[in-house]
């Protein structure tokens, strides 16, 4: 398709557009939402903004029906599935974890296997408590010296399929948090010869499909399903997202397995930033992700060039578990300046009025967008060096990995609704967890329901509360006990 046409089809937002036809209509409204365009809440109003609250508002005929699209929603999901290269999309305002969510539970039922790398945000696990499906863990390479895991090898994929035959798909994590991908196209290829839907979480890619030397995305290598949140790269409003069809599910079952668990009232706010947002990536999206990539390779250069840190990037590739490297990310590994990623978290916040993405064990992550500019990218080098000069001591005696193998004893709907006891923490070694541990951000399982509890992990995560990492997970809001299952 050429440009002229491009902008003459994407230059439309249609629920951008009804909702401004809406406002001008001045309609006396008696329906939800109760604070009846902003009059009910002058704090509020005052906070947000009366044009912001104008548009709050409930689902009716003008504006159609995200459980069951038939006029503006639907128009703007085939936008979005165009823009895609999708045959289908879906609004999603119950964030990614709810597209990631729906994906699983297309495609397995109870007891059926899903092959997936262990490292994958609890949204996927989540979808296996809630439906039932068996999964098939296959543990990524590690970066030895980073401490960071990796992607999937294909030969893992091979022998995990070889082995499970009956699986019913494949989930891959592309990027991961740190920007590392893949061989999604091989991967791909593997599993539909062997008769299983492809399912991505690109909840950290929606950038690869619209700017220039990007890496490989979902719908470009043929996966059946992607998850993309538009909110964390693409410019939307946080918690807005979609989800791509690509293969021959009925859109309208799908869309039946959205509603299982996604909101009724679907907030106008955030499908209307989806529509505007997706406009704006495909009629500007190369111009805007050619400068975020400028920024971050810039960031990248002065960063290493401090000494102590190092910025990675497309150097791991090493065409297998790092088959390619989304270059937008600013991750970075502190450890040789003998800090914690969270303490340089924790220090860029409290002491430089820097927010970055998160710190975990060894690594920070700076988000670079379209929104940051020059200034602030030399303010964070800046703070950077600094703490280096400040608080630089001897790295001896630090942890030297994020990710430990899993043992997999029970399917994690089996444990999460098992019997359960709760016990100390340090008392459960050799145990059988009920529950989930991990850090938040970036919220991977340090610990899965149905996995053993084992003296490594415990010294991890006691050493990740000593660090000041935020823990989160468990019943128990002091992460000071833990549920096993009981009699296991």
């Amino acid at each position: 398709m050429d440009l002229k046409k491009i902008k003459e089809i994407h230059s439309k937002a249609p629920i951008y557009e009804a909702l401004v036809k809406y406002k001008k209509a001045r309609i006396v409204p008696f329906d939800v939402p109760g604070h009846k365009q902003g009059k009910g809440n002058p704090m509020l109003k005052e906070f947000l903004g009366e044009k912001c609250l104008s548009v709050d508002v409930n689902s009716m005929k003008p504006l159609d029906n995200l459980c069951h699209p038939v006029s503006v929603i639907k128009e703007a999901e085939e936008l979005a599935a165009d823009a895609f290269n999708a045959k289908n999309a879906f609004l999603i305002v119950n964030g990614t974890t709810a597209a990631v969510q729906a994906m699983v539970m297309s495609v397995c039922k109870k007891g059926d296997k899903i092959i997936m790398p262990r490292n994958v945000h609890r949204s996927a696990i989540n979808a296996l408590v809630i439906s039932g499906a068996v999964p098939v863990y296959i543990n990524p390479g590690v970066n030895k010296k980073l401490g960071i895991p990796l992607g999937m090898s294909v030969e893992d994929v091979k022998k995990a399929i070889e082995e499970n035959k009956d699986a019913k798909a494949v989930l891959i994590n592309n990027p991961t948090y740190y920007g590392i991908c893949s061989n999604l196209k091989e991967i791909t290829r593997i599993a539909h010869e062997n008769n299983m839907y492809v399912l991505v979480d690109e909840a950290h890619g929606t950038h690869f499909y619209f700017g220039d030397n990007m890496p490989e995305t979902a719908m470009s290598v043929g996966a059946d399903m992607a998850a993309v949140s538009m909110h964390k790269t693409g410019g939307s409003l946080t918690q807005s997202s979609f989800l791509l069809l690509n293969c021959d599910i009925k859109p309208g079952y799908v869309r039946q397995i959205i509603n299982l668990t996604q909101t009724t009232s679907g907030s106008y706010l955030l499908m209307a930033s989806l529509d505007l947002a997706r406009r704006d990536l495909m009629l500007n999206g190369k111009e805007i992700f050619k400068k975020v990539m400028s920024m971050a390779e810039y960031a990248r250069t002065e960063i290493n060039k401090i000494g102590g840190y190092y910025a990675f990037s497309s150097e791991l590739i090493d065409g297998d578990e790092v088959f390619d490297f989304d270059r937008t990310k600013l991750s970075i590994f502190t450890r040789d300046i003998g800090l914690a990623g969270i303490e340089v978290y924790d220090i860029l916040r409290d002491e430089y009025g820097i927010q970055i993405e998160f710190g975990d064990i060894a690594n920070i992550l700076a988000i670079i967008s379209v929104g940051d500019r020059e200034l602030t990218i030399e303010r964070l080098i800046s703070a950077l060096y600094e703490i280096k000069r400040l608080h630089m001591k001897d790295k001896g005696g630090m942890f030297d990995h994020e990710y430990i193998n899993p043992k997999v004893i029970l399917t994690p709907q089996e444990a999460f609704y098992s019997e359960k006891l709760s016990i100390p923490m340090n008392e459960s070694s050799g145990k059988i967890c009920a529950e989930f541990v991990m850090c938040y951000p970036p919220g991977i399982p340090i610990l899965a329901p149905g996995e053993k509890i084992t003296r490594e992990i415990l010294e991890y995560i006691n050493y990740a509360k000593e660090k000041g990492c935020f823990l989160t997970g468990t019943e128990d809001a002091k992460i000071e006990n833990i549920n096993v299952v009981n009699g296991k």
